[in-house]
């Protein structure tokens, strides 16, 4: 099997998230993948795709960039979200859904009252 084709899974990913500037290659049985993605959660999730294939440490060379540095991605809320689970979610810790809180005053006046279908603010790590 081509490693373009066992990897097909982490190029539908990067068409979602709308990776800038691809470039990828397969070269000296190795797969060369290059890229920007807005947030550093896309790029994250593109890593996480790329190891979820055994044998990826042998046969994938990625250089993976997230331009932006300030937040670290968008969270679309699904029924059951809480600010503490999607605090946990990403940062390991519930206790930090302040943060999330604070950085999205602009829709939130309550930190318990989200709604489904809004798009919080991740703040950086």
């Amino acid at each position: 099997m081509a490693l373009m084709d066992k990897y097909s899974s982490v190029f539908q990913l990067a068409n979602e998230i709308g990776m800038k500037n691809p470039d990828v290659k397969e070269e000296g049985g190795k797969l060369k993948i290059k890229g920007e993605t807005e947030y550093e959660l896309d790029k994250d999730r593109l890593w996480n795709s790329i190891k979820a294939h055994p044998g990826w440490e042998n046969e994938v060379s990625a250089d993976l960039r997230s331009g932006r540095s300030d937040v670290y991605g968008v969270h679309k809320v699904v029924s059951g979200d809480t600010l503490s689970k999607i605090a946990k979610t990403y940062y390991g810790n519930a206790n930090r859904y302040m943060d999330i809180f604070n950085a999205n005053k602009n829709i939130l006046t309550n930190p318990d009252q989200i709604k489904v279908g809004q798009e919080l603010t991740i703040p950086a790590k």
